[in-house]
């Protein structure tokens, strides 16, 4: 899976990151580097589920979807 990251200067000299296709997954970094670092675990991080929603029972079936 491709996402784009939307990078721009923030205050303090700090760079901001997003990602516009995940709403209000943001983060930040010093350098763009690191907030490209950051932007990466806050995307795995948001895109994780919790584990009762990935446990399969009698009346839901858990399945892997590729995109």
């Amino acid at each position: 899976m491709n996402l784009k990251i939307v990078i721009e200067p923030g205050e303090d000299g700090y760079y901001v990151a997003h990602c516009p296709a995940l709403k209000s997954c943001w983060s930040q970094g010093k350098t763009r580097e690191e907030a490209l670092k950051n932007i990466r675990e806050a995307i795995d991080l948001y895109l994780e589920p919790s584990p009762s929603e990935m446990t399969s029972t009698k009346e839901r079936e858990v399945v892997e979807l590729t995109i």
